[in-house]
């Protein structure tokens, strides 16, 4: 880095740092002419990801300076350049909590720990866990990451969300359920890491770095762009042993049933579903009915 860039840093650093918290300036960003630039030293120092959009409309295109230029000025490295598990320490049980899948495991925690990017899609029926490896990534990436559901992203939708945000980790369930306008901006980012709109007074032309995890229940109907930005794993039905762990760790963990009950609505389920939801079901009608008819009225024969 340039000395002289350096120089631009601090001059833009000190506009930011002395705004006042209710100004305009401080909400929609400062403007070339309020820190003293010509615009093209600004267009290469967004070139550089030194300075980020902020808002753009037909009167005011706001900018501030990137966690880059920050950690440039800081003279520390810069986050994007840390991979995402040294800035996390990822917690050595993390997918404890997830019966077998192992290679699935395996692959999630190499892909947030590789220092680029590489998103990852799974896929199979519900009830596979597809949903608690995106909950436990939450849990441990926090802030870092943002979860959606695909039919109901936002209501500005993508592109402003991702923006706003800036996350490290996309986390994305019900993925085949996105609509078309949030799936272009998820082409878009996946590709390049570049978010556009063309839409008149929101315009949008920014780039972010982010690993998108998704979860879906089918593959039809994704488009063959989509499904080839992702490395694609099918999640497998669960063995008979592992279907027997599943449930009795669930009912026992998280609803507080006893070993000798989850083990019996374990074995009565076994062969007559793979959704574990069932098994929840089942115990928390058994006190009424009894776990043999609650399994006849909720699953029927």
């Amino acid at each position: 880095m340039k000395e002289v860039d350096i120089g631009l840093l601090k001059q833009i650093a000190e506009v930011e740092d002395n705004l006042e918290p209710e100004s305009l300036t401080a909400k929609l960003g400062w403007r070339s002419r309020d820190v003293g630039i010509w615009p093209g030293t600004l267009t290469k120092l967004r070139m550089e990801r030194l300075v980020e959009d902020v808002y753009e409309s037909n009167s005011w295109h706001g900018y501030r300076l990137s966690q880059k230029g920050r950690a440039m000025l800081a003279g520390s490295p810069s986050p994007s350049g840390t991979p995402l598990a040294q800035q996390l320490s990822l917690p050595d049980d993390l997918f404890e909590d997830i019966i077998g899948h192992d290679e699935i495991k395996e692959l999630l925690r190499a892909c947030l720990a590789a220092e680029k990017v590489v998103h990852v899609l799974l896929a199979g029926p519900p009830a596979l866990a597809k949903t608690l490896f995106l909950w436990d990534i939450e849990r441990v990436c926090g802030e870092r990451a943002v979860w959606l559901v695909g039919s109901a992203t936002s209501k500005a939708g993508l592109w402003d969300l991702m923006a706003e945000k800036q996350p490290k980790v996309l986390l994305i369930d019900e993925l085949s359920t996105m609509g078309a306008a949030d799936t272009a901006a998820l082409l878009s980012i996946m590709e390049g890491g570049r978010l556009i709109r063309a839409k008149v007074g929101r315009e949008l032309d920014t780039r972010t770095e982010v690993k998108v995890v998704a979860a879906t229940n089918r593959l039809y109907g994704l488009s063959p762009e989509l499904l080839s930005r992702f490395a694609v794993r099918k999640l497998e039905p669960y063995a008979h042993a592992e279907y027997l762990a599943v449930v009795k760790g669930v009912l026992v963990r998280r609803e507080g049933i006893e070993p000798d009950l989850a083990e019996e609505i374990a074995q009565r389920l076994d062969g007559r579903t793979q959704d574990v939801r069932d098994s929840v079901r089942v115990a928390r009608l058994a006190p009424q009915l009894g776990v043999e008819k609650a399994i006849k009225l909720l699953l029927g024969g």
